[in-house]
Formats: C-alpha cells, sequence, structure tokens
C-alpha cells in the first residue's frame, strides 16, 4: 500500500511515520521510522516538519522515538531564551542600578544626570530589537526595588516594545524610553511619607502627588539640555484621551503621541506591580481594563498595538490550562493572541512534571482540547517566570 501524505499535526497514536518532508538528517530525530506514541509525540515531530508519511500497512514491533529526544524541543528552547535572558538581565539590572543612584542623588538634592540615564536606557532598546521576549519578560518579572525607578525602567521597556511595533525612528525611540524612565524623578520632591503611604490619598494629599510631573519638568529644565519630546512625556503622561488627566486636561491628538505612549504603559506596569496601597494584577486582567478603557482614558489604536506588542499573557506570565497543568508562557502568536506558546511544567496534579512539555497552543493536534484557562500570580504552587528563563 503507497504512503500516505498528512500534515504532522493530524498523526495520530499508533500510526508509522515512514517519511519526512525533509531528509532525515536535518531533524534530530533519532530513528529513520517509528510509531507515534501519544499527542507528546505529535507535538513533538511538528516542531521540525510540516508533513509526514504514514504506512497504513505497517505491521512490525512498536519503535518508538527514545523519550529524551521528544524532550530535546523544550531544551533547545530553555538555552535560546536562556542567553537572550542572561544578556538582557545584565543591561537591565545596569539600568536600575542607574537609576537607583540618580534617585538617591536627587533625594539628597543633586542634580539631574540626564546623559548618565541616556547610557543606561540606551542598551534597552538594542535588547528590544534583539530579542522582544526576553525584555518583556524581564518588566513583567523584575519587580524588587523602589517603585519609583524600577517602575520608571519598566515603563521604558514597555514603550520601546510598543514603539518599535508601531514604526518608531531608533531617534524616536531613544527620546520615548528617556523620558518614560524619567517620569517619576519629580517624586524626589515630594515627602517620602506620602510616595510611600499604604493608604489611599485624601484630596489634598492627592493634589500634592499630582505636582510630580511638574517636578520632574523642573528638575529636567535646570540641565539645561533636554529635548522638549522628553519633556513632555514627564510632563503629560498622566494626561487621558477624554481629558480627565492631569495637568493640563489634555484630550485627543493635544497630547504629544510619545505622551500618549507613556500614560498606556504606565497604567499597565502600575496595574501589574505591588505597590504600598495596590497588589498586583495578573498581566492579562490589567491587559483587560485597559482594553475596557480605549476610547475614553487611552486612544483606541495605541491600544490595539500595544496589544498586539505585548499580548494578553506576556511572556513570563504562568497559566493554567484547562486540564489543570501549569506552565509558563515562552512566545506569543501574534496572530492567535490566546494561543501563546509555553512550557508546562506541572501536571494536572500541579505535581512537577518528569519533563516539561513544549506545547504551542495554535498547532497542537486537539486544539480545542486544550486552551489557558486563566494566568496565576507569580510564584503559584512554586513556579517563577525568571527563574525557569535563567536556571
Amino acid at each position: 500500500m503507497a504512503l500516505v501524505k498528512i500534515p504532522a499535526m493530524q498523526l495520530k497514536p499508533g500510526m508509522f511515520v515512514a517519511e519526512l518532508d525533509r531528509p532525515w538528517l536535518e531533524t534530530p530525530f533519532a530513528l529513520q521510522g517509528f510509531v507515534v506514541r501519544d499527542d507528546e509525540d505529535v507535538l513533538y515531530i511538528a516542531q521540525y516538519v510540516e508533513y509526514v508519511y504514514v504506512d497504513p500497512a505497517y505491521s512490525g514491533g512498536a519503535v518508538f522515538l527514545p523519550t529524551r529526544d521528544r524532550q530535546r524541543a523544550v531544551e533547545l528552547k530553555r538555552r535560546d531564551i536562556k542567553a537572550d535572558f542572561q544578556q538582557a538581565r545584565v543591561d537591565y539590572d545596569s539600568a536600575q542600578m542607574a537609576l537607583e543612584q540618580v534617585f538617591h542623588s536627587l533625594e539628597q538634592g543633586g542634580r539631574l544626570p540626564v546623559k548618565q540615564v541616556k547610557s543606561a536606557v540606551r542598551p534597552i532598546i538594542d535588547d528590544v530589537f534583539r530579542n522582544r521576549d526576553a525584555m518583556a519578560a524581564l518588566a513583567r518579572l523584575k519587580k524588587i526595588g523602589d517603585y519609583r525607578y524600577h517602575h520608571g525602567l519598566a515603563m521604558a521597556v514597555w514603550a520601546a516594545l510598543l514603539g518599535k511595533h508601531i514604526g518608531l525612528s531608533r531617534d524616536e525611540l531613544e527620546k520615548l524610553v528617556l523620558g518614560c524612565a524619567l517620569c517619576d524623578v519629580g517624586m524626589t520632591r515630594l515627602p517620602p511619607e506620602l510616595v510611600n503611604k499604604a493608604g489611599g490619598y485624601d484630596a489634598q494629599e492627592r493634589a500634592r502627588m499630582h505636582e510630580h510631573p511638574r517636578l520632574g519638568v523642573e528638575l529636567l529644565a535646570e540641565t539645561g539640555d533636554v529635548d522638549p519630546e522628553v519633556l513632555a512625556v514627564v510632563e503629560h503622561h498622566h494626561e487621558r484621551h477624554d481629558g480627565s488627566g492631569y495637568p493640563r486636561g489634555l484630550a485627543g491628538t493635544a497630547i504629544p503621541l510619545f505622551a500618549r505612549i507613556a500614560g498606556l504603559v504606565d497604567s499597565f506596569d502600575a496595574m501589574i506591580s505591588p505597590r504600598p496601597h495596590a497588589a498586583p494584577r495578573t498581566s492579562f486582567a490589567a491587559m483587560q481594563e485597559i482594553l475596557d478603557a480605549k476610547g475614553q482614558l487611552f486612544q483606541d489604536e495605541l491600544v490595539e498595538q500595544f496589544l498586539q506588542a505585548v499580548g494578553l499573557f506576556p511572556i513570563g506570565a504562568l497559566v493554567e490550562l484547562n486540564t489543570g497543568e501549569v506552565g509558563v508562557v515562552v512566545r506569543q502568536n501574534p496572530h492567535r493572541r490566546l494561543k501563546p506558546e509555553i512550557v508546562v511544567l506541572l501536571g494536572s496534579d500541579k505535581r512537577p512534571r518528569e519533563k516539561p512539555l513544549l506545547l504551542d497552543l495554535a498547532r497542537q493536534s486537539l486544539a480545542e482540547k486544550v486552551w489557558i484557562e486563566r494566568e496565576l500570580p507569580q510564584g503559584s504552587y512554586g513556579l517563577d517566570g525568571e527563574e525557569f528563563f535563567s536556571s
């Protein structure tokens, strides 16, 4: 009987794969001809070939791929992400240390070293071009240190991701990233007990906090060498599309583009960050709130572009499947937002799998039977997204 050509994702357990759509030596398969054991075999095979040729008349013994072979996809994915993640983390940590020094200096009455900050955050743009996924993971996972400078750095990353996605030039990205990193420098001129207050603000305290954009612009203006577009980001990142923001109540396109981007990423990162007065939300919940506010607080088109650039489940997010299994998102699918690529770490019993499983929800053979049920807070079941990328 002739061999039958079928898409790799349509393989079923028990089928005998006799030929591939490419030479065997171009794949990591240890055997030239094997029986499909289960859905994990299907997922592993589909990582390397589009079509296979099965022998419907095969009646030999059960010749299976070695178990270690089908874990190769997970190991390669982890190795590639780890290398990019380590380089990105060096640049991220360096920028965070620089911002920490700047904030502490300002609190002691020092001047704002804009050139130092610019040099510290410039590599962030390079990393976004080199591997956007690694930078997105860092911005999502690195939440240690003073909220003000960590938040500004995370804003810079989210803004760089969105800015690159919508086609901003390198020069424009540098201005946008610098402005985001310095958005909260004005808070160094506010009383620490006010900035770090755990409860809500009364009207007087809120009015005082609303002064930080003006104070930040004053600090930048003192240096005498800051681009007006950077100043606009610092001054207007709390303006909102419907005119409900501050300090000037600007609306629509009266808000400079870079400030519109900064306002969007400022709100998103604030929602997913632990703060003195609020627990962090999941990325999915924050993105849903951003979507609900489009056309009101945020420009429709920017929200849609941000969703495409970041995804509903950002890199590094912990997710639980409808099967009860738990994994970490390792790659976005720009065309199917609810179906990223994940590595499954825990079984349905919430115990560690003997071997992690790489699962592309957009290409699985049982596509309608497995989906993301919900995003989990970092630390759930003892899992940490950063540990997966760095270990």
